[in-house]
Formats: structure tokens, sequence, C-alpha cells
């Protein structure tokens, strides 16, 4: 089979995805501070912010394709460490782009919705961007940087995304259950929307990306959503008390990083070619039992 990069194999995102890419795919996996075993899958330790190691890696696996999940995705640590996370979010982006077009192979990015600022949604992949958070303005560096140096990347920008634990990830919901199992209240936003999908239709999108997609692209799910809307779904699903959900507002809470209001994508484009996440509560319904 052919050999896939997969970097950031131990993130949430990038578990979800060497799951299903190991299907049709040799695949190989990086991770840096966090080892987790994936049957099936080669796991490497890589510090990607080192080009020459980066290069090394590339030179002994030759890998027909990569798929960039890596990233340091917290907006707060983004937001309080800018010079730290840039060298993952955007100078080692820009490298691994270097180095596909060097190989002639493909190469997906992992972006995201937060390089909008919230104003005017839904955003399709045409409108002008407009982070009003470090990490979002980092995302859009890369994207930038990448398809400069390697017009031929297929940049996914990826909504908020939900599904199982496994040993060194979790998604945003597992502090939800986690508090409603205790029977505690669970603030959650009714003032912040998004177009949520679960891990696994992510993945799907990005191999669907890999052999269809060339520039940007929106991987949204089906429904805009509030967090609190969200929340009512979660416990309609996992059959939790709707007592324990309580509406609050963004400015009710103290970030490092501001948040946009309605970062909400256009996926119609990755619609038109064949990606098909299923609706909200059915999503949660396929994860129930493993949640």
């Amino acid at each position: 089979m052919k050999k896939l990069l997969v970097t950031g194999a131990s993130g949430f995102l990038g578990w979800n995805l060497c799951q299903l890419a190991k299907q049709g795919w040799d695949v190989y996996g990086t991770y840096y501070s966090h080892y987790v075993e994936i049957p099936g899958v080669t796991l490497l330790k890589v510090d990607l912010r080192d080009f020459q190691e980066v290069k090394r890696i590339f030179r002994e696996i030759g890998p027909s394709a990569i798929i960039h999940t890596a990233a340091q995705s917290s907006p707060n640590f983004c937001q309080t460490n800018p010079e730290i996370s840039q060298q993952i979010n955007v100078t080692a982006s820009c490298n691994i782009a270097g180095l596909a077009a060097d190989y002639a192979i493909p190469c997906v990015f992992t972006s995201t919705d937060l390089v909008f600022n919230g104003l005017n949604p839904p955003y399709r992949e045409t409108d002008a961007v407009s982070p009003v958070n470090y990490y979002g303005d980092q995302k859009v560096m890369a994207e930038l940087g990448m398809l400069e140096r390697y017009p031929l990347t297929a940049v996914c920008r990826m909504p908020l995304m939900f599904g199982i634990a496994h040993p060194t990830a979790t998604s945003f919901i597992q502090p939800f259950i986690k508090t409603l199992r205790e029977g505690k209240e669970l603030n959650l936003f009714v003032d912040e929307f998004r177009t949520p999908v679960s891990g696994k239709t992510a993945a799907m999108g990005l191999l669907l990306a890999l052999e269809k997609v060339q520039g940007r692209i929106h991987l949204g799910g089906q429904e805009r959503v509030s967090r609190y809307e969200f929340g009512c779904l979660l416990v309609n699903v996992l059959q939790f008390s709707a007592s324990l959900l309580k509406e609050c507002r963004q400015e009710d809470v103290k970030m490092a990083a501001p948040r946009p209001p309605d970062v909400s994508l256009d996926s119609s484009m990755a619609f038109a070619l064949g990606y098909q996440p299923l609706c909200l509560q059915k999503e949660l319904e396929v994860l129930r039992c493993n949640l």
C-alpha cells in the first residue's frame, strides 16, 4: 500500500484520522510529547520544529502523501505564548509544505474556522479572513505560507470537533460529560455558534480532500448551533437531566484569547465532492455507547 504520513497522530483529530486511514494506507504517524499505540500504524517520535529531523523522516519513509494535523490548538495558550506556538503552527507547517513540494506528493493541512471574526457568517472559502486571536492569525499565516510554497496544498478549515476520548487526547465534550455525570450545573454559551462534526467525520473529509482538493475547502457540519444548543442535544442523547444546563454568554467568562461569536462554515463545496456529515443527533447517537 502507499505510505501516508500523518503528523500529530496522538492528537484528537490525528488519532481519528489514523484509525480510518489505515484501512487503505500504510500509515506512519508522528507524535512529540504523548506516545499513543495505534494498532496497524507505525508511530514515530518527531520534533516537527526541527527541520533537519523532518527532512530525515521524509527521506527514510518516502511518503506518497502527507496530512498535517499537528498543531498547538489551544487559543488561550497561543494568546499567552505566541512565539512558542508560532514555531509549530506556522514555521513547521510551511517547512512541511516545502518538503511536500520537493517530493511532489499530495499535502493536506488542517486550518480552522477561527480564521474568521464571526461577524458575517456563514463563511465560504472565498471570504476574507479576519482572525480575532493569535491562534487564528497563526493559521492564516500558515495557510498563506504553505500555499505560497506549494500551491497544490489542500487547506482544510476545520470546525469544532467532538468524539470519544483516547489515551492522549479528548474533545470538547469530555469535560461536559464529566460535569453532567457529577450532577453539577453546566454553563454553556448561547452566543457562540459553530458547525461541529465528529472526529470520524472530519477524518473522512481530510481523506476526501487528499484525493480531490487543491487550495482551501471548508469541512464543517450541516448544522449551525450554539454551545448551549449542542449541550441540549447531548443531554437528550445521553439521558442527563436538562435542568443541569444553564445559559451563559461569552462576556461572562474571562479568557486569554478573544472568541468570535459565529464562525459557522458554508461547506457546500465539500458536500458537492461527497463529504457527508450526519446530523448532530445521529452523530451523537453513533458515539453514545463509547461516551
